[in-house]
């Protein structure tokens, strides 16, 4: 599938900005299954330095600075990009859950590179009580894609999507006690469960094609930015997995970037001197291209 995405974010500030740096995780990854032909990004007012570069995680970042006035901000991300379907692999004959911490004692690059995402983040911490919940899934000598693939549709069943129910900053336990979140909130709380049990899972952030109902016109803009987290697993690498929407994720996922939780790939962060107020509008499409 051949995809055009746009991402356009703007900021009304009630008060003008003086200054103002920003970072930019908006640019999709070259993978096995997407390649990215082409991106560009605009930004209103035109900013005075802008500089790109790849972060630890391979991401790719776009830095800007504003050195004028301002009471709006725009930014207008662009990029073409085709998104192969890939098969599911065969969760039954994966390895048994408990395996797995064994094999990260391999020093091999792709296992270290894995290893990194056991331990706790800033966003995301080993819970007793997310890995007794878990643990209905991870029963002993489960496979572990099966696990994993269970755990994802107990989280979609048990956490109803609420987007007035948190914050871009509530902690996993809160999500855990109310109940319901945003996806943010559903990847944060599988990636805990699994290291919890001392399991590699790492943070995805993305977009999401959404289909209109038969009938229906698609609303510009209405498409999704969207998260979900990724298991290790020995001999297969990382496999996705999307519990806000119980799914193993294909062709209709776009990969912006990863990383150990969502304060690794937020995809505007900035440092602002004025403009103690502002309204913020986010649009997306993903729109297929025949």
């Amino acid at each position: 599938m051949i995809y055009r995405v746009r991402h356009v974010t703007t900021y009304d500030y009630t008060d003008p900005v003086s200054v103002s740096h920003h970072v930019l995780r908006l640019t999709p990854r070259n993978l096995t299954r997407q390649r990215c032909s082409g991106s560009q990004i605009s930004i209103v007012p035109s900013p005075q330095i802008s500089t790109t570069h790849t972060d630890y995680f391979g991401n790719v970042l776009t830095f800007f600075t504003l050195r004028e006035p301002h009471g709006r901000l725009t930014v207008q991300a662009s990029s073409e990009l085709e998104v192969q379907r890939s098969e599911a692999p065969d969760f039954p004959r994966s390895p048994r859950w408990e395996t797995v911490q064994g094999s990260l004692e391999d020093c091999s690059v792709e296992v270290l590179d894995a290893y990194q995402f056991v331990f706790d983040s800033e966003r995301v911490g080993a819970n007793p009580e997310l890995a007794a919940y878990a643990r209905d899934s991870f029963l002993p000598g489960r496979p572990l894609l099966e696990a994993v693939r269970d755990l994802t549709r107990r989280i979609h069943q048990d956490f109803r999507f609420d987007t007035k129910a948190t914050e871009v900053t509530t902690p996993v336990e809160t999500f855990f006690e109310k109940r319901r979140g945003v996806c943010q909130d559903f990847a944060h709380l599988e990636i805990a469960c699994l290291r919890s049990l001392g399991l590699p899972a790492r943070y995805v952030s993305g977009y999401l094609r959404t289909i209109p109902s038969p009938g229906c016109a698609r609303l510009e803009g209405a498409d999704a930015s969207h998260a979900w987290c990724s298991a290790w697993c020995p001999d297969l690498g990382w496999v996705d997995f999307d519990p806000t929407n119980d799914c193993v994720p294909s062709d209709g996922h776009v990969t912006l970037a990863w990383g150990r939780d969502y304060s690794d790939v937020s995809p505007i962060h900035g440092v602002l001197l004025g403009g103690a107020r502002h309204t913020l509008h986010v649009g997306v499409d993903v729109i297929p291209v025949e």
